[in-house]
Formats: C-alpha cells, sequence, structure tokens
C-alpha cells in the first residue's frame, strides 16, 4: 500500500482583502513558497493562503482547524511583540501581545503558531547580504540595528529603520510588492541565528515529513 503524503494549510498575516487583493495575495504566496523552497521543502509545500489583517488569518484558521480541512493546520504571522518563550506560542497570543488577544481554539498546539519575531521586516532586516543585492545604490546599512538582539526590538522600530535605511534606494522599501519580492529572495542559512525561523523550520521538518 501506498502511504498517502499528509495535507497541510498554512494561512499567512499578509497579502490583502478587497477590490486590489489578487496580485497583491499571489505575490505574498509566492513569496513564502519560494523561501521554503530554498528551506528545503521543494516537493512537500504546503497550501498556503494569503489572510490579509491579522484578525481576518485568525479567523480563517480558527475555522479551518474546527473542520479539519487538513492533516496540519497553521497560521503564519507577527508575533507583534518580543517572545520570552518562543514556544509558548498560545501563552503570547492570550496575555502578552498588546494587539487584540486570542483564545486558543480547542485542540490547538502551540506549534500550529508560525511567527515571525517581531514582524516580517525583523527577517528581512536579519539577511544584510541579501538586502545589499536588492537595495544597492542608496541603501545606508548603517540606519540598521545589530542583528545580535534584533528579535528583541519593537516591530515599530524595526519597520522604521529599514523605511530610513531604503528611503534613497530607487526601490526604497514599501509594503505589498516590494516588500514579498525580497521576502521571496531571502537565504535561510542567515535567518538561522533568529529563534523564530529555527522554530519554524524544525515544526515544518516534523510535519510536513513524507
Amino acid at each position: 500500500m501506498v502511504k498517502q503524503r499528509k495535507s497541510a494549510c498554512i494561512y499567512i498575516e499578509g497579502g490583502a482583502r478587497g477590490a486590489d487583493s489578487k496580485h497583491v495575495n499571489i505575490r505574498c504566496t509566492e513569496a513564502f513558497h519560494k523561501l521554503l523552497d530554498r528551506m528545503g521543502f521543494s516537493g512537500r509545500q504546503p497550501k498556503l493562503v494569503a489572510g490579509g489583517g491579522r484578525d481576518t488569518v485568525f479567523r480563517d484558521f480558527r475555522m479551518a482547524h474546527d473542520a479539519a480541512k487538513a492533516d496540519f493546520v497553521a497560521m503564519w504571522i507577527d508575533s507583534e511583540e518580543p517572545i520570552s518563550d518562543i514556544d509558548a506560542a498560545w501563552d503570547h497570543l492570550e496575555n502578552v501581545t498588546t494587539v487584540t488577544k486570542w483564545d486558543r481554539p480547542d485542540g490547538a498546539l502551540d506549534d500550529q503558531v508560525l511567527f515571525m519575531t517581531t514582524c516580517m521586516e525583523t527577517w528581512i532586516l536579519a539577511d544584510r547580504e541579501t538586502m545589499r543585492e536588492n537595495f544597492r545604490q542608496g541603501f545606508n546599512e548603517n540606519q540598521l540595528p545589530p542583528i545580535s538582539d534584533i528579535e528583541k526590538r519593537s516591530r515599530d522600530d524595526v519597520q522604521a529603520r529599514l523605511v530610513i535605511a531604503t528611503k534613497n534606494c530607487q526601490n526604497a522599501y514599501e509594503k505589498g510588492k516590494r516588500s514579498y519580492m525580497i521576502v521571496g529572495k531571502l537565504n535561510p542559512d542567515a535567518l538561522r541565528q533568529l529563534s523564530s525561523f529555527s522554530r519554524v523550520a524544525r515544526i515544518l521538518n516534523e510535519r510536513l515529513a513524507q
């Protein structure tokens, strides 16, 4: 008997909702598929759904989890705040984050929450070589915070530093097309120093096993 590969669906905080959302959502999912390929998941990719805003992603995740639409259902989101225990995902979402707090759905596990700490831009800032290659002339790397403590910095600080460092670049950073373009180029070797990235890689290696 041939063993059937388990199904997986991940809802991503990113993309958009509304009349102009189609192309943004395509770019979002394409970027994360490319990153997953570089992480070694080619041939065992999950279904990715760009959910738009944070609360919409949680709603879609909760509905898919309750309906057991796949063997593994997860959401890939910003942590919004630094995390003291990266594996205590639901404790963070229920008690720590200053944005809308979410109650854990019945039966939901911590590994169903994949974090970017504290935001997607943190991962971008961690890959300085890709940033240099992408932004080129006008890129002011001196405006970026040190990588050593980057996951402890607020999302507002991380995002502001990225905007300032690229403001004189022809392709200055902005949410949407340009943000996903660089996500799709990120090098996993540069991101492994981040606890949130290492955790995502570990969970997906376990959950997407063939």
